[in-house]
């Protein structure tokens, strides 16, 4: 079996790679890594163990000292196109950063290296994005350089998570080994609900609000209601599914659950109140790591609101797996 090397950019937690090392097994090898987030850093160098170490700015590496792949990994930065940011495009800048443009960076370092695949996912808002244009430059830059591009929003709840989260997801073949259509999953697993991916009780009390933040939740709520913004937490029901995981803001409090078995009532935390007595809580990062996929082996050692921030940022792997299965299928069968 052939082994194909990859190269995984804008690494975050290593939530693309993990869908590929799952969909190729024992036949790719990820040959070099960039991420500039030292916490997000830290959680992939735990979870994975390279002999190399994990490049910095991506800006600042040069095409040639990257070691030669057949395919590229880059969930490049959302947060420019995102419909809950500013959508400030490619002149979206972030300490001093344009993160709209790093996008040409993968376009630099794969027209030099001429892999066989390119694969990106980003928001949804991508498509919508200054009336299309940002889309077509992206796509455009990716024919340029000799690919062909297939794209499809998929949601994340049609892949056996119990989450609403709305990707578009691109897959760039070269021209010369590019199939005439490639068939994105459909995602048919059985329908799975919060309730399924909830830790053992007790949950830490922690996770539990206390009764002063929500009222403040609640007078929050009713201000936005007044003014006709649907903006304000959310308490989802354990038998629906989450809400889009995000980091920053009301990140958290757009998927508060009731979770009334045992716990303490007893704060472990410094907190005005007491802990409410409706039993709401957060959910907590390792549930935030199986709305997005995430094996329970996978090591979360870093504090809380790194992982948040970690699980809001990163993928949906049992999204990228089907995806990454069916481009196995391209390179096997249907290339030259």
């Amino acid at each position: 079996m052939k082994k194909y090397k990859s190269i995984d950019l804008f690494a975050g937690i290593g939530g693309i790679r993990l869908g590929f090392d799952n969909a190729f097994g024992d036949s790719i090898e990820t040959v070099f890594v960039s991420e500039w987030d030292l916490p997000a850093q830290k959680t992939y160098t735990e979870n994975f163990h390279d002999d190399f170490g994990i490049a910095g700015d991506i800006t600042k590496i040069k095409e040639k000292d990257i070691p030669a792949f057949d395919i590229c990994l880059a969930g490049f930065p959302c947060q420019a196109f995102s419909m809950a940011g500013k959508h400030g495009g490619f002149n979206d800048s972030y300490k001093g950063m344009s993160r709209g443009t790093l996008f040409q960076d993968v376009v630099r370092i794969c027209e030099y290296h001429k892999p066989k695949v390119i694969f990106c996912e980003n928001v949804k808002g991508l498509t919508i994005h200054d009336k299309g244009r940002t889309f077509k430059v992206i796509k455009g830059a990716f024919e340029e350089i000799g690919y062909t591009v297939f794209y499809k929003i998929l949601n994340s709840k049609d892949f056996g998570v119990p989450q609403n989260r709305e990707r578009i997801y691109l897959v760039c073949f070269r021209n010369d080994i590019a199939p005439e259509d490639f068939f994105f999953p459909e995602g048919t697993q059985k329908p799975v609900c919060i309730r399924d991916i909830l830790d053992d009780a007790p949950i830490p009390s922690k996770y539990y609000l206390s009764d002063v933040y929500m009222n403040t939740l609640r007078e929050h709520r009713a201000r936005h209601e007044a003014a006709g913004h649907g903006f304000g937490y959310v308490i989802r029901d354990l038998d629906g599914i989450a809400g889009t995981i995000v980091c920053g803001g009301m990140g958290r409090e757009g998927n508060l659950i009731i979770d009334s078995r045992e716990h303490s009532m007893i704060p472990t935390t410094h907190i005005k109140g007491e802990i409410n007595k409706e039993d709401i809580r957060k959910m907590t990062p390792r549930e935030w790591a199986r709305l997005q996929g995430f094996p329970d082996d996978y090591k979360l050692t870093l504090a809380d609101a790194s992982l948040y921030k970690q699980f809001g940022n990163s993928v949906t792997v049992n999204v990228i797996e089907a995806i990454a299965k069916e481009i196995r299928k391209v390179l096997i069968y249907g290339g030259h």
